[in-house]
């Protein structure tokens, strides 16, 4: 699995829905299985980011499919990171010169 950091900021359509974000979150960890994605983790957050998520995916193909459903909901938009764990961080310095 291939994990990311996803930062997610809403819309005015998704901000005019304001009360359903819960009920649409809950749908969309159910929407990401059925992607082949895991969200791990997602909390409601203040300043330049509405929502920050800790996701899962089983490849590339699998988080871009997820993230571009996501969109086309219009209700948030979203940017990924990938992000390393400490052993996946550590093989990659082993491989410094």
């Amino acid at each position: 699995m291939v994990t990311y950091v996803g930062l997610m900021s809403f819309t005015d359509k998704g901000l005019q829905s304001i009360k359903d974000t819960t009920k649409r979150a809950a749908a969309a960890k159910e929407a990401a299985k059925k992607s082949g994605v895991t969200m791990r983790e997602l909390v409601w957050t203040m300043g330049e980011y509405d929502l920050v998520s800790i996701i899962e995916a089983e490849d590339e193909q699998a988080l871009a499919a997820f993230s571009l459903a996501t969109a086309m909901q219009g209700n948030v938009r979203l940017q990924s990171l990938r992000a390393f764990s400490s052993n996946e961080m550590d093989a990659i310095l082993a491989k410094l010169p």
